[in-house]
């Protein structure tokens, strides 16, 4: 699909058409990347919005344990008195 660069206000865009939109499924913010000769428009995606899918998949992968297994034992203090 051919479109052509517009002048908006000081800027240049590009129209895109509903049709490409509702098949990208792009959202109010976008985010752009320039790449040799094209320019990459892409869905912006909230900081560590998939964590949650990735850390159930770790637990059942049994892929969740503590890296310092070999840590001193905890103390009283560490007993008693932490809180979480």
């Amino acid at each position: 699909m051919r479109t052509r660069i517009v002048r908006i206000g000081n800027s240049q865009g590009v129209r895109i058409p509903k049709l490409l939109l509702e098949r990208s499924n792009l959202a109010d913010e976008v985010e752009l990347e320039a790449e040799d000769d094209r320019i990459i428009i892409r869905s912006t995606r909230q900081p560590r919005h998939d964590w949650e899918r990735a850390f159930r998949a770790m637990a059942a992968r049994g892929d969740d344990l503590l890296l310092d297994g070999n840590a001193p034992a905890q103390t009283q203090w560490d007993e008693g008195e932490w809180q979480w």
